[in-house]
């Protein structure tokens, strides 16, 4: 059984796309590409079922035609729209060790000067050219921290988390 924990959130599937199974994947990592997966996992009612792509094209920057084995008709294709897609995170890591920012959300964030926990990485922002992890705290709170490489000192992916050196007086904000 695949476990939550060992994936993370790439996208969504679309509406289906002409009558033989196609369907649109609306993507926020195109890790499937660059990793050149054979399956991605699909939440189907909770529960985290992998799904063999028989082929895909790019669309657009963020959207990707994609055929499934087995899915070969437009009503089999049409079950799988708003299903949200997700990566398994051992497959993830980069040849050079990078991680991509959907691959460290549910990290958590520590703080290199403390040793204490930040809070977990619940979104990344990248809509700007400031790259922002969206926390949440231990008490709830919500906290935003740059991205930035120069800020980050380590990314341990065992324990799953993201030490950095934190800007004086980000905190008491």
């Amino acid at each position: 059984m695949i476990k939550t924990e060992d994936v993370y959130r790439i996208g969504r599937i679309g509406k289906p796309h002409g009558v033989c199974g196609e369907v649109s994947f609306h993507f926020d990592d195109d890790v499937f590409d660059r990793d050149e997966a054979e399956y991605l996992i699909l939440d189907m009612d909770g529960i985290l079922v992998p799904f063999f792509m028989e082929s895909y094209r790019f669309k657009g920057n963020e959207t990707a035609l994609v055929t499934f084995c087995d899915i070969d008709t437009q009503d089999k294709a049409r079950r799988l729209t708003g299903c949200d897609v997700y990566y398994p995170r051992g497959h993830s890591d980069g040849e050079d060790g990078t991680l991509s920012y959907a691959a460290i959300v549910g990290y958590h964030v520590i703080d290199s000067a403390s040793g204490e926990t930040v809070g977990e990485i619940r979104a990344v922002d990248d809509s700007t050219v400031n790259v922002l992890f969206e926390l949440v705290t231990k008490s709830g709170d919500e906290l935003l921290v740059p991205a930035n490489d120069d800020l980050i000192v380590q990314i341990d992916t065992s324990l799953r988390t993201v030490t950095m050196q934190l800007p004086e007086g980000l905190l008491s904000l």
